[in-house]
């Protein structure tokens, strides 16, 4: 298993070092980066554990950077640039917006700023990983057009079906999480959603519900998503993990990286 999208610098050092040695069927983890404090402690990581793939960016569920520590930011995402997977977690503030935390205008610079990150990912033909969920999906999708992406994965979609399909004609990936074994929508996104434009991921150390309430997030979760998967597309479990696997690989080029 490949875990596309963890938050791997918020774990504790014992956690992930236990995570690196317990027995388990992960090959590589996607860890992506809140801020550049993060993107340091994610290329640390990278450098320390050969399963660990890191991506740099700044997540949009938090006030908005200054001039200053942004030209900071972008300076060092550029000059460690050859140590980047891909870009991310970039996104737009979905949940800042509903909890009424940010003008319209303070939305527009959000906006302006991935933008940024977009057009960056264009010029050094990197992937970018999204926070894009309901009504900011189809924003998103709308830069994506403008610049030509064709490498996005969007994290923990939710949205609705005009946009599943307009994400599935661009050629767009989801990754999805353990909560598709207790949530209804997620399991109605695998449903419409290609498996061939699909991966799994953990986004730990958030945590869940359901079978997993209380414990601590673990990539080894990822093992009852592809089961799940499997129900609904109604194929061998065997044959969804190869191609969930392959869909990462290819997506990520890591035989490459």
């Amino acid at each position: 298993m490949i875990d596309a999208h963890i938050h791997l610098d918020q774990y504790k050092d014992d956690e992930i070092n236990n995570i690196m040695v317990e027995p388990s069927l992960i090959e590589w983890l996607i860890s992506v980066s809140f801020n550049l404090e993060s993107c340091m402690r994610n290329l640390d990581l990278s450098r320390k554990f050969h399963k660990v793939r890191a991506a740099f960016g700044y997540h949009p569920e938090q006030s908005l950077p200054n001039e200053k520590y942004l030209g900071e930011l972008f300076s060092w995402i550029e000059k460690n640039m050859g140590n980047m997977i891909a870009i991310g977690e970039v996104g737009l503030p979905f949940y800042l917006r509903q909890e009424n935390e940010i003008s319209t205008s303070q939305y527009e610079k959000y906006l302006s700023l991935l933008e940024i990150f977009v057009q960056k990912a264009s010029a050094w033909e990197k992937p970018i990983i999204l926070h894009a969920i309901y009504d900011d999906a189809p924003i998103v999708c709308d830069l994506l057009e403008k610049y030509s992406i064709k490498k996005a994965h969007f994290h923990w979609f939710k949205g609705d079906q005009k946009t599943i399909t307009r994400m599935i004609e661009n050629g767009y990936f989801i990754s999805v999480t353990p909560d598709i074994v207790y949530k209804e929508k997620i399991r109605n996104i695998v449903h419409m959603y290609p498996l061939e434009q699909m991966m799994i991921e953990t986004d730990g150390p958030w945590p869940f519900e359901g079978p997993f309430f209380g414990k601590r997030t673990n990539p080894n979760m990822m093992s009852e998503s592809i089961r799940e998967i499997s129900k609904i597309k109604k194929l061998p479990i065997e044959d969804v993990s190869d191609k969930l696997w392959q869909n990462t690989i290819t997506f990520y080029d890591l035989k490459n990286s």
